[in-house]
């Protein structure tokens, strides 16, 4: 505690914010630069005759070459992009965003959720993702104070709500952020900050033997795939920080979450087709958040049927 638990929380709260406009960028950007890094791995091979040689048994012809030169200048013709640059500008008009426009959920209210420049409107989920980060901050720092464990938890969450967000945009799962709250769940067990070192282990190992198990069994029997490999990684990360006890009430809190999930999209119209199709990385995510924020310990004793040989 550094001065007392309500303002430790209020501080931890208030960094939560300014993290959570970072997460605001890391959600939009994150993906297109994945996107460009895997054109430029694409417009490698096209070029390596050594590759081409191996797979196909010929040198590449003239259409493969042209192609790769067509895509080389494509690339190098894109402006620089990255989670730093450009700066963040409004999407309608190309406006600069300054510093004070840029202010956690304040600037966002100031500016009526428009544009200073078009007036064009600004989503309401920027502001939601500041507040929510921040509100996770705060709650790890009053359940933990201002300690190394409270700002493991606070990244595990920051993690979560960046792989929600950006599985439900996109459909991706990104390795950048899977390996790193994987192996930072592990880390934190190291340290005695989660969950003893075995129990970390092994729910990282059949977290992601078990979605494995799933997605085969079930492209063996309907010849479709049901989910991604990125969905096994984030529930081996899950088993990492909650433990493999955990795993069932993460699977069970998950179908929950997707039940809000759908009829929230529903309700604003965004799912009227029943075969459209949703990310079940979401769910995951989601139910790593809720456990976070019922408390590890708290929810054997709310989901005791997750938990039928009780607790290690």
């Amino acid at each position: 505690m550094l001065f007392s638990p309500a303002l430790d929380a209020a501080l931890a709260g208030v960094l939560g914010l300014l993290v959570g406009s970072f997460l605001n960028v890391v959600v939009y950007r994150l993906p297109r630069v994945l996107g460009r890094q895997w054109y430029d791995e694409a417009q490698g091979m096209l070029s390596d005759e050594e590759a081409h040689q191996m797979v196909f048994g010929r040198p590449p012809g003239k259409e493969i070459m042209a192609a790769d030169k067509g895509l080389r200048a494509a690339l190098d013709a894109l402006p620089p992009f990255s989670l730093a640059r450009p700066r963040s500008r409004c999407p309608h008009c190309g406006h600069p965003i300054g510093a004070i426009e840029n202010v956690p959920v304040l600037s966002w209210l100031a500016l009526r959720g428009k544009c200073s420049a078009c007036k064009a409107p600004i989503s309401m989920r920027y502001p939601i993702v500041e507040i929510v980060t921040g509100a996770f901050f705060a709650l790890c720092a009053a359940r933990w104070g201002i300690t190394p464990q409270a700002a493991a938890w606070a990244g595990c969450a920051a993690l979560l709500i960046s792989l929600f967000l950006i599985d439900m945009d996109t459909f991706l799962l990104p390795d950048d952020l899977n390996y790193v709250l994987l192996w930072g769940g592990l880390l934190a067990s190291v340290a005695g900050w989660t969950v003893p070192l075995q129990s970390a282990v092994l729910g990282a190992a059949a977290g992601y033997l078990s979605l494995w198990l799933v997605y085969h069994g079930f492209r063996l029997l309907t010849g479709k795939e049901g989910m991604g490999y990125g969905d096994f990684k984030l529930l081996a990360a899950l088993g990492a920080w909650f433990g493999a006890h955990y795993l069932l009430a993460i699977i069970l809190v998950s179908s929950l979450v997707g039940a809000v999930i759908g009829i929230v999209l529903i309700i604003v119209g965004k799912l009227a087709n029943k075969e459209v199709p949703m990310p079940f990385g979401p769910y995951l995510a989601g139910a790593g958040l809720v456990c976070l924020a019922i408390g590890p310990a708290a929810v054997p004793a709310i989901l005791p049927i997750a938990f039928p040989f009780g607790m290690p």
